[in-house]
């Protein structure tokens, strides 16, 4: 009896034994998946702030800043660059061959038409002209004689027509003595400069020898390329303004268009005249020349607010009912400030900074451009702005007062994995305080990598 009750009872402890055995195991299986499906699963809760974030930006607008234009009315202008010639350039030649006998004038010189440069010894064409008049005189005689005789029927008519030739060949050689004489003195073709004279006293000279050269800058004559797509804009008798490389500022008249392309530019001559009546401006130097050619209703805009679209188009991006449209323009007038051009309306709120953030059909949100920013700082405001802003994060309660710590109590209160539970009314606490503000800058240095360690673990 006594046995089957021990036997009884070890069974009973030995089955209540492998049942709480079972359970524990039941238990500790349990708790194991739910380990492995929390690693797998890569979040811990609360898991609505990653759900919260795509849709957060997904409403978050990139910010742009615009000027407002307004077309407004501007002259047309064609500008080239030119180069001033002389009206007249000559070389000077010397029509009869001698000794230069004197020297007159002094290269850089300014002479009147007419006026004797040098003249040629003239003995031997002194002497030549003598004699062509002696021989003029001995033909006129021989003529009158036969003439005399003809008419008494003595001398045949033969001979009056000989004693005519001797006396035309005679006034003949008189004639060219005489020119020989006069070509003894160099003269000046047209009033002008002597830019150069290769004469002394002396010195022979042949017939047809150059022996300087002569310029008339009064008028001024510069030459310009037009190209073929603005040959219908610049016409004869239009007013141009010339600015010499020297810096004076003339006022001239086109006179001359071409109407032959050159073959290897494809570009038109034309020729503006200036005046140039007192002579002080060289011939041969650089000019700016700008023409009027007409008016036209333009916004001004900055260069860097141009771009390219996606086909190569030249534009601007404006805002248009809070969405980006690229606008192709046509630039009519450039300057050094920026650029004159069609293709917009009348008004228009052109993106100045922040253009190239955004695309065309985008929304965005219009911030005024900011006074005297450079391109450099223009382009991180507009970076910055494009950020997640701190004050749309999960957390509303930060208040309007407490923006500059609102972010900074936010990183520890989002990331329970690094801190303990009891922390977190610890980290509400500063947030309406000042003295949060200084307390987060000093917990950097202290622990380098310690403010990144909450992220990580967060992520």
């Amino acid at each position: 009896m006594t046995d089957k009750s021990s036997e009884t009872g070890a069974r009973e402890l030995s089955f209540e034994t492998d049942r709480g055995a079972s359970r524990s195991f039941w238990i500790a299986t349990a708790v194991l998946l739910a380990v492995i499906g929390w690693m797998a699963s890569g979040f811990i809760l609360p898991s609505a702030e990653p759900e919260a974030a795509p849709a957060e930006a997904e409403v978050r607008l990139a910010s742009v800043s615009v000027t407002a234009s307004t077309a407004k009315p501007v002259t047309l202008t064609f500008s080239a660059e030119g180069q001033a010639l002389p009206d007249r350039d000559t070389m000077i030649r010397a029509e009869s061959s001698g000794d230069v006998g004197e020297l007159l004038v002094r290269k850089g010189q300014n002479v009147a038409r007419g006026a004797v440069i040098a003249t040629l010894t003239t003995a031997q064409l002194d002497a030549d002209l003598t004699r062509a008049r002696e021989e003029l005189a001995v033909a006129q005689r021989e003529y009158d004689n036969a003439s005399a005789l003809l008419q008494r029927g003595v001398a045949t008519a033969d001979r009056v027509s000989s004693a005519r030739a001797s006396l035309a060949a005679a006034e003949a050689q008189v004639t060219a003595a005489e020119e020989a004489l006069r070509n003894a003195r160099i003269v000046a073709p047209f009033a002008g400069r002597i830019e150069t004279l290769s004469l002394d006293e002396g010195e022979f000279v042949t017939s047809g020898a150059e022996v300087g050269r002569i310029v008339d800058n009064r008028p001024l004559t510069v030459e310009i390329q037009v190209p073929q797509q603005a040959l219908n804009r610049v016409k004869t008798g239009q007013t141009a303004r010339v600015t010499f490389i020297t810096g004076e500022t003339l006022e001239g008249e086109v006179t001359f268009v071409g109407t032959a392309a050159a073959s290897s530019t494809r570009t038109f001559l034309a020729e503006i005249t200036v005046e140039n009546a007192d002579g002080r401006i060289p011939a041969g130097i650089s000019a700016q020349i700008v023409i009027p050619t007409g008016e036209a209703t333009a916004h001004f805009l900055a260069p860097s607010s141009v771009s390219l679209s996606e086909d190569g188009e030249l534009g601007v991006k404006v805002v248009e009912d809070g969405k980006v449209a690229f606008r192709p323009i046509e630039i009519v007038k450039a300057d050094l400030n920026g650029v004159w051009a069609t293709g917009l309306p009348e008004t228009a709120e052109v993106i100045t900074i922040g253009q190239g953030y955004v695309r065309d059909g985008e929304s965005v949100t219009v911030q005024p451009a900011p006074s005297g920013a450079g391109e450099t700082e223009a382009e991180g405001a507009v970076a910055a702005a494009t950020e997640p802003d701190p004050e749309a994060s999960a957390e509303p309660a930060t208040g309007s007062g407490a923006d500059a710590v609102a972010p900074e109590a936010d990183t520890p209160e989002a990331k329970p994995g690094a801190e303990p539970a009891g922390t977190a009314p610890e980290a509400d606490t500063p947030e309406a305080e000042p003295g949060a503000a200084t307390a987060a800058p000093q917990a950097d240095p202290q622990g380098g990598d310690a403010a990144d360690t909450p992220a990580e673990a967060g992520e």
